[in-house]
């Protein structure tokens, strides 16, 4: 029998991410499969790295923050745009902690991935496997758009990330579908459930004779504790941070809020700085 923890959205929080590890160790998981968006806008960085490779973690997908953090490196932003700025800022603020191998690592990293347990092909992916972002799967979409994530493959389990919601239902031909959640951000529309801000993964295991039981897992973890770590650190943006770990709240294109951290601000003058600093490294 294999034991699998399935794990993604990690967004830098690094007191999360070691809580779910230790967690699926101590339930006897014997691999774990991360599925994508492990930093930002946390402060974790090459801790975060380290910690996967302390469980061996046998796949490592590259999720739509990760792709935003090899664009802020390549120079690809608008600081014009408060979503860019906002990004460019976060990026700046992790790249002293990070690890040459561990970016090169992060760029080699696929976007999806197809593997095979007993007699079942399981599909991994950040989002759809063509496109690692977006809000085509959201929960609350029809079911044909969960149908796109069994295009061109004989699959008999999609497994994806991205939405931020655990989520267990079934292909128009009874395939299964699974989202494990989000570990360092998760999420809920509904206000009740928004103050529920543990820590998510999927338990998954499988024998000979096919899925012998997924458990979705929720962890307590300091939040506290991951809160102090980024004040430490002087984390930009860091009320905003507080706010996520609390609720689960984001606001990557809330433009307005973003601009009360930008008015009179030496943000954009830091972050023109930082990215001339990248153009003379490649030089």
């Amino acid at each position: 029998m294999t034991k699998i923890a399935v794990f993604s959205d990690v967004h830098g929080n690094m007191t999360a991410l070691s809580a779910v590890l230790e967690d699926s160790l101590a339930r006897g998981a014997t691999e774990h499969f991360f599925l994508g968006d492990l930093l930002l806008p946390g402060p974790g960085a090459a801790d975060l790295f380290s910690c996967l490779e302390e469980v061996n973690a046998s796949v490592c997908i590259r999720g739509n923050w990760d792709d935003c953090f090899l664009e802020v490196l390549n120079g690809e932003v608008d600081l014009n745009d408060p979503s860019d700025l906002y990004l460019t800022m976060l990026v700046r603020h992790i790249y002293g902690e990070m690890k040459y191998s561990d970016i090169m690592k992060l760029k080699s990293w696929p976007t999806h991935d197809v593997i095979e347990i007993e007699d079942l092909r399981i599909g991994l992916s950040h989002n759809l496997p063509n496109k690692n972002y977006g809000g085509f799967l959201y929960p609350t979409n029809p079911q044909e758009n969960f149908e796109a994530l069994f295009d061109g493959n004989e699959l008999d389990i999609a497994i994806f990330a991205h939405i931020h919601r655990p989520i267990f239902r079934y292909s128009n031909q009874e395939q299964l579908i699974l989202n494990p959640g989000s570990v360092g951000h998760p999420y809920h529309v509904w206000e009740k459930f928004q103050k529920d801000v543990r820590a998510e993964y999927l338990l998954l295991e499988i024998d000979e004779t096919g899925v012998k039981g997924t458990e979705f897992r929720k962890v307590n973890y300091d939040k506290a504790f991951e809160f102090q770590k980024a004040k430490q650190q002087n984390h930009p943006y860091l009320s905003l941070y507080e706010e996520l770990l609390k609720t689960g709240r984001s606001y990557t294109h809330d433009y307005e809020r973003l601009e009360t951290f930008h008015v009179d601000s030496v943000y954009k003058r830091e972050a023109q700085h930082f990215l001339a600093q990248l153009k003379s490294e490649k030089k």
